[in-house]
């Protein structure tokens, strides 16, 4: 499953009030925005429904890439909410994300 909307550069990663710095930041980020949004989807295929720090764990991403790529995959369509928590590395309950479809 590719991600077309990733691929294409569909989402804007700085409000158009930030300052110029924020606007470098978001071009800088985009291929590799990209490839940590396919791993995560290639990462839940494999391992089946997962919280932010399994998938960051088994994927071999740092949490917080893990976390700003779910948002927008969820809203592309991807992944949902299982509804389920699960453990998180620091032992406290975080959510729990699958794929929205199947190959």
């Amino acid at each position: 499953m590719q991600i077309k909307q990733f691929l294409s550069g569909a989402h804007a990663r700085a409000r158009a009030t930030n300052p110029v710095t924020s606007f470098e930041s978001a071009e800088s980020i985009k291929d590799a925005a990209q490839k940590h949004a396919q791993i995560i989807l290639d990462c839940l295929r494999a391992h089946g429904a997962l919280g932010k720090d399994g998938i960051s764990r088994l994927a071999g991403l740092d949490s917080m890439q893990v976390a700003r790529r779910l948002h927008e995959l969820e809203r592309d369509g991807y992944i949902k909410l299982t509804g389920n928590t699960v453990k998180s590395k620091s032992n406290r309950n975080e959510r729990e994300w699958s794929l929205k479809h199947k190959d």
